[in-house]
């Protein structure tokens, strides 16, 4: 099997969960919901589904959600690379549909953040045996957040990297989310109102950071074939690739670039195409900086560029490079990891059934997820048939 072979899987159905604050719901229980609704998407029923990949669960995630859907796969996956891992979940999916695995794969994922009030994924403390717990937060840096304020600060140092530019990125993906009638924040923003918000790890203010929701998501894969005879248009693999470069911020090789600069590359290569041939793009924002160092990375722009590559709300409703069109972790959800919903959205741009945010001509768009403190990413480039 060549790595052109996942090219041969397509994207059949996505959908997401009730979102926003949840009370009275699990996270299985919305990871659930999102797969009911993503294999109705798809016209295809739970027993159709011979491959699971979900996690966050507890310790054994997709035999605790096979139990809980009562699926019995061919094939399952549970690992974990905190953002990414949806984004990356489609490679392994694909891979394991290419070799004959599995025929229909379920991606799926759910979190009560918002309603447990707190960053946990499935319940579970931090160790503190942790190289994180035991070597940098004793040192006061509150996590995840001040790795993302100290890749923001070296960047600003380097390239004279501004607020006000950061600023732009909030400011134009709350314009995306006023277009969504789900996305948690709707009100209008301002750059200003971005720099006056409050300073949470500098320089990092409040309306940098994404937001904290409850929330599920989930993605059904199968063959471009099978894919020809279901109810929705498919949207075929181009390119896809993974990579971890650290887990703990003081461990990262560079704080201004990420995992991307060796996803990105090799998906375009997978694809035959360029940064110039994406109709739209979804890049995941835990903050406004992870989304300038992507881009970066990605080669919509040379390192350093990132800043003046989305002044002018280039990537806002009407510029030229559309970006988080549903309104992004920053506006319109964020349940600890938003790489499920990049895919939504890309699905969904291309087939055309974005309503007032829709893109015209949409026919290739690049979802990136990023995992962990910059530590993690995943890049696929889809397609329209």
């Amino acid at each position: 099997m060549t790595e052109h072979a996942l090219r041969q899987v397509a994207l059949a159905g996505v959908a997401e969960s009730d979102l926003g604050k949840v009370p009275g719901k699990t996270a299985i229980q919305l990871a659930a919901e999102a797969a009911r609704a993503a294999l109705e998407d798809a016209g295809l029923a739970k027993s159709d589904v011979d491959g699971l990949f979900t996690f966050g669960f507890g310790r054994m995630g997709a035999v605790q959600f096979g139990e809980y859907l009562q699926v019995q796969p061919r094939y399952s996956d549970s690992s974990y690379t905190g953002g990414s891992t949806p984004v990356a979940f489609v490679e392994h999916a694909a891979a394991a549909i290419a070799a004959g695995l599995c025929s229909v794969a379920l991606v799926a994922y759910g979190s009560t953040q918002a309603s447990d009030g707190e960053r946990r994924l499935g319940g579970a403390p931090e160790d503190p045996r942790l190289p994180g717990s035991q070597f940098e937060r004793p040192f006061g840096i509150p996590l995840p957040l001040g790795a993302y304020a100290l890749a923001a600060t070296r960047h600003m140092a380097l390239y004279g990297t501004t607020s006000e530019q950061l600023a732009e990125i909030a400011v134009a993906t709350r314009k995306w989310a006023q277009l969504n009638p789900v996305a948690m924040k709707r009100e209008p923003i301002a750059i200003q109102d971005v720099l006056n918000s409050r300073l949470i790890a500098s320089p990092l203010h409040l309306l940098d950071c994404c937001l904290v929701t409850d929330g599920g998501g989930a993605v059904v894969l199968t063959t471009r074939e099978h894919a020809r005879d279901l109810r929705k248009p498919p949207v075929v693999i181009l390119g896809a690739a993974e990579t971890h470069t650290h887990q703990i911020i003081s461990q990262m090789p560079d704080l201004t670039v990420t995992g991307a600069a060796l996803t990105g590359p090799r998906a375009f290569a997978m694809a035959g195409l360029k940064p110039d041939d994406i109709d739209v793009a979804e890049i995941y924002d835990s903050f406004t900086i992870t989304v300038l160092l992507t881009l970066e990375d990605l080669g919509f722009c040379k390192k350093g560029e990132g800043g003046a590559f989305v002044s002018g709300q280039r990537t806002a409703p009407g510029g030229d490079f559309p970006m988080n069109t549903q309104g992004g972790g920053l506006s319109y959800c964020h349940p600890g990891v938003f790489g499920i919903f990049t895919l939504i959205e890309g699905v969904r741009q291309l087939r055309g059934e974005c309503g007032p945010r829709q893109v015209n001509e949409a026919r290739i768009a690049l979802c990136q997820g990023t995992g962990g403190v910059l530590s993690s990413s995943g890049t696929v480039i889809l397609g329209k048939t």
